[in-house]
């Protein structure tokens, strides 16, 4: 009698079948490719810095082989070794305004897991998950917890991020609202008066509930925080709300500030009845930054001086060739040509329109999508971009990040003249 085949054992679950790839990984691959062959890219699509460009602190460093050194290879404790959390409460009240208790602060393996364990501690499938788009992953972790997608879209008007009058359409019931300043993709930050209204509108939320509803939660990304440009301040919720505390998640580490991505040192500061969940989680998960790595990012944040002039180095270095491109851009604009860019404000990207829609490349390919355009200015320029819809944006809008941690000033300024030529010819 005949049988029917069984299921292939390869078959994934029904959550990692639902994934979506990363976009930024399939640019990646067209980049190497290219690479591959011969030719100059100046590959401006990586949220990361090359070493290169940015080494991370040289006591950084030394601090890490010491304790490898030492055989400090073991497992460090779930929420992190006390002198990191102690380090970083020490930092936040020297350089933010506020020092949390060393029980709200956990270590983790970079930012990720923190922002990982914000959502699986505090969103059941089902709760509403507000977050602007375009914004870096949130659409990909309120699927992983099941929860419903609220999105807000924003647009240059202001400057990409989200504002109290757009936010209080749909904040009702939600469970999170997630945040990031400055922001990934964008570039932009937060004004005091327009982050002060958004802390607001949650106490308002909060105290509109009745016994028994859970309050809503702010989760602030802040890891580009150090990185800010020209006037732009870093603001973060409690100093400009002190009342929000008790609602509040930061999620931070040294991966954007210290160069150091690869190093994998993050942390959370949660409000005290959160944080035990939030260490339970990553516990589980094994979620912790290595031992070595915590003690010698402990040694250095507790040195001002060396955290300042690293600072003072690493700002100038991104403010340089952020600038540097802004200024090609502008200038192409000045010409008449197609481009409009935001000036840069925080982190280490540059929001750019390429407003090429509609037009027809020299080879006859019609540029009808934001793909396309992208395709384009990779074959004919060189320059390898991510348009907005990697950040959760819905349809094309001519908007893409261009990031900058990973070039040099001399590719940016080999390139702008293939950049302006390849516009100039659609």
């Amino acid at each position: 009698m005949a049988t029917s085949a069984p299921a292939s054992p390869s078959r994934p679950s029904a959550l990692a079948g639902s994934l979506i790839g990363s976009e930024i990984l399939k640019i990646a691959a067209d980049v190497r490719a290219l690479v591959a062959g011969g030719r100059d890219i100046c590959n401006l699509t990586v949220g990361d810095f090359s070493p290169a460009e940015f080494r991370i602190p040289e006591r950084l460093e030394q601090g890490i082989v010491e304790a490898l050194r030492r055989g400090e290879t073991n497992y460090p404790p779930s929420d992190g070794i006390v002198p990191l959390r102690e380090a970083v409460r020490s930092l936040y009240d020297r350089e933010l305004g506020f020092a949390p208790e060393v029980g709200s602060v956990i270590v983790t393996a970079g930012s990720r897991p923190g922002i990982y364990a914000t959502y699986c501690s505090l969103v059941d499938a089902g709760d509403r998950v507000v977050y602007p788009t375009p914004s870096w992953n949130n659409n990909h972790y309120v699927h992983l917890v099941s929860g419903v997608h609220v999105p807000v879209p924003c647009d240059a008007s202001s400057r990409f991020m989200p504002t109290r009058g757009a936010l209080e359409r749909v904040i009702r019931g939600a469970r999170l609202l997630a945040l990031c300043s400055p922001q990934n993709p964008t570039g932009t930050a937060f004004t005091e008066e327009a982050l002060r209204d958004i802390c607001e509108l949650v106490l308002e939320e909060n105290e509109r509930r009745g016994d028994g509803e859970r309050p809503l939660y702010l989760m602030y990304d802040q890891v580009y925080w150090t990185l800010t440009f020209g006037g732009t301040r870093h603001v973060h919720p409690i100093g400009v709300c002190p009342e929000v505390a008790p609602y509040t998640v930061y999620v931070d580490g040294i991966s954007k500030a210290l160069a150091a991505t690869g190093v994998r040192v993050g942390w959370v500061v949660a409000p005290p009845d959160l944080a035990g969940s939030m260490s339970g989680f990553l516990g589980h998960v094994g979620a912790w930054a290595p031992k070595a790595e915590q003690g010698a990012v402990a040694a250095f944040l507790n040195d001002a001086a060396a955290f300042h002039a690293y600072r003072d180095q690493i700002v100038g270095g991104v403010r340089e060739r952020l600038d540097l491109l802004f200024a090609g851009l502008q200038s192409m604009r000045g010409a008449g040509l197609p481009v409009e860019a935001i000036a840069p404000e925080g982190a280490i990207y540059l929001s750019v329109r390429f407003a090429l829609a509609g037009r027809v490349s020299p080879d006859g390919t019609a540029l009808d999508s934001d793909e396309a355009v992208r395709a384009y200015l990779l074959r004919a320029a060189g320059v390898a971009v991510v348009p907005f819809q990697a950040f959760g944006v819905r349809g094309d809008t001519g908007w893409f990040r261009l990031s900058v941690g990973a070039v040099s000033r001399e590719q940016i300024t080999r390139t702008l003249p293939r950049l302006r030529e390849a516009i100039a010819a659609v």
